[in-house]
């Protein structure tokens, strides 16, 4: 049976979103061959997917922004572990800071993802 329409029809979006995010970053961050070419865009795409998709939760405060947030903090610390950050960014300390209220650590990994060129997954 299969449900539509209705007023949940955006939350179910968002955790499902979220939950993908999820499975994306756990199946990335349990890869070998870290430098593998290629491996770097991957988890820079990851990373952003996470991020924007914590940032999609906490604005609609529909409860899954604590798991996005943990999503996002985890593909942060396969960026920070792979000595992916660039010019000197704090990714895994800057995300955690976001996800903790900090607008303006959030601003600093916004630019991150907008310097890897994936400005499109984060708002």
């Amino acid at each position: 049976m299969s449900r539509s329409g209705g007023s949940g029809r955006g939350a179910v979006g968002r955790v499902a979103r979220t939950a993908a995010a999820v499975v994306v970053i756990g199946v990335i961050g349990g890869c070998s061959s870290p430098h593998a070419p290629g491996r770097s865009d991957e988890r820079e795409r990851s990373y952003c997917t996470g991020l924007g998709a914590w940032q999609d939760a906490r604005r609609a405060a529909d409860g899954s922004a604590e798991a996005a947030g943990d999503a996002a903090l985890a593909a942060a610390k396969v960026l920070d572990r792979e000595g992916l950050d660039h010019d000197g960014s704090h990714v895994l300390r800057d995300t955690a800071a976001a996800v903790g209220g900090d607008a303006g650590a959030e601003s600093r990994v916004v630019s991150y993802c907008d310097a890897t060129g994936f400005e499109t997954l984060v708002g």
